[in-house]
């Protein structure tokens, strides 16, 4: 699933037009060389592998999956189709001796094994870490098996779920020799991170010596309506009768013809990008807004369906696995993220986080300023300017940020947030520059 989030490209040109370089902000070298400057190319296509670091290969990790049996009531009350992830899963890389601990938080949608996890799992165990990944409270596993409302979205309580999982996980590990314990989280990832260290301030259950956000969204909501309006961008030409999925595949057909062989590996798009068939800008936001689409749609589904809230799926409806799912996935895919907000999300928050008499009203524009508002930084803004484990790294053109973010992490993070001059969202994460400023921040 997508966790590189965008916005339109209208947006991201106006929001350029208004960036500043902040002083207090840690200054990046003057050399810095992240070899793609478009933020939309960069947001897709990552770093080259020639520009990425070193790593440990997976024969030189000692690690394996571990299952907690975090929600057992889902083994009876969903169908049998998911029973994979009825049991919660995560994975832990084991240095051989007394080691720090990090958790890694994935992106939306991501499951704990995805391309940047293992990245992030490589770069922290080759620097001598013990390494816990957890999926994304969005991503399927996560709601199923360890979700007790599995209805992602309000960020106080995606923290609880992630810190409970945090807390089994250090219960089932318990002799593993951890001498202290870090956080860090990447897109959403990273924003939930900073509301697990908050948690933690009170609960006191790891006390985290470092905690580093990495391209975080600062206000949750204005990043996901920006990212679902990238479906609507005008992407092919009106006198063109082709649809725009047409049009991607005439151009990669006739790029692989040019080529002589059919090469799809990490690098195609940064070549791509680079020949004749290369795609504009807002062929690139389609795209990517396509693929968020298919994310909420996942997180619809799922939700609809462990509720049993008849939005999707109908609530009798038994399924097995040979129902088919095309017609519920069909209906999922109409209902964007703002559609999942409206019909399942805020009813679900003034049930259970508003005051119980006005529960039953619907919901208004003041409730869903209140959930946005407590959803994100915002609503730590006084915890983050004044704690010092905490860290920010943070592109300037990430276009998921919107008016007012990256002043709102200048002032409160201050020399605690890096800030690159470019690379998108989340494209130099695995830059090798990148990768050593990460790693600095931790051994700090």
């Amino acid at each position: 699933m997508l966790t590189r989030l965008l916005t339109p490209l209208c947006f991201v040109l106006s929001s350029l037009c208004a960036l500043s370089f902040n002083a207090l902000a840690k200054p990046v070298p003057a050399d810095y060389q992240f070899p793609l400057t478009n933020a939309f190319e960069a947001t897709i296509a990552g770093t080259p592998s020639i520009f990425r670091p070193q790593l440990p290969d997976d024969a030189d990790i000692k690690q394996r999956d571990y299952s907690l049996r975090l929600r057992p009531e889902r083994e009876f009350t969903l169908p049998s189709n998911f029973w994979p992830v009825k049991t919660f899963r995560y994975r832990l890389a084991e240095q051989s001796g007394p080691a720090p601990l990090i958790f890694i938080i994935a992106g939306t949608g991501a499951h704990y094994s995805s391309s940047t996890m293992e990245y992030l799992k490589k770069l922290f165990y080759g620097a001598g870490f013990h390494v816990a990944q957890i999926s994304s409270p969005t991503a399927y596993d996560f709601m199923v098996g360890a979700s007790p409302y599995a209805t992602p979205g309000y960020s106080p309580q995606d923290a609880r779920d992630l810190y409970s999982v945090m807390q089994a996980i250090k219960k089932q590990q318990d002799n593993l020799e951890v001498t202290e314990w870090h956080l860090t989280g990447y897109s959403l990832g990273g924003l939930q991170a900073a509301f697990v260290s908050h948690l933690d301030e009170q609960e006191q259950a790891f006390n985290f010596k470092r905690v580093l956000l990495i391209n975080p969204p600062v206000n949750l909501y204005a990043s996901i309506k920006n990212l679902s309006s990238l479906v609507n961008t005008q992407a092919v030409d009106s006198n063109d009768h082709r649809t725009f999925y047409e049009l991607l595949m005439d151009k990669l057909t006739r790029y692989f013809n040019q080529k002589g062989h059919f090469d799809f590996n990490e690098a195609v798009l940064f070549d791509f990008q680079n020949s004749k068939q290369k795609l504009s800008d807002n062929q690139l936001a389609m795209l990517i807004g396509s693929a968020f689409r298919f994310a909420s749609a996942d997180i619809n589904f799922t939700s609809d369906l462990i509720n049993r809230r008849g939005i999707i799926t109908p609530a009798q409806q038994k399924i097995n696995d040979g129902t088919s799912l095309t017609p519920f996935f069909k209906r999922a895919l109409l209902c964007d993220f703002d559609c999942y907000i409206e019909q399942q999300l805020l009813p679900f928050w003034k049930v259970h986080f508003k005051e119980q008499k006005l529960a039953l009203e619907s919901p208004t524009t003041e409730d869903f300023e209140s959930l946005s508002q407590a959803s994100s930084l915002y609503a730590l803004a006084d915890y983050l300017s004044t704690t010092s484990k905490i860290g920010v790294m943070h592109n300037a053109d990430d276009i998921i940020l919107g008016t007012g973010d990256l002043g709102f992490l200048k002032e409160n993070f201050a020399e605690r947030l890096t800030l690159y001059p470019y690379g998108g969202h989340l494209g130099n994460l695995d830059y090798r520059d990148n990768g050593a400023d990460i790693l600095e921040f931790f051994h700090e």
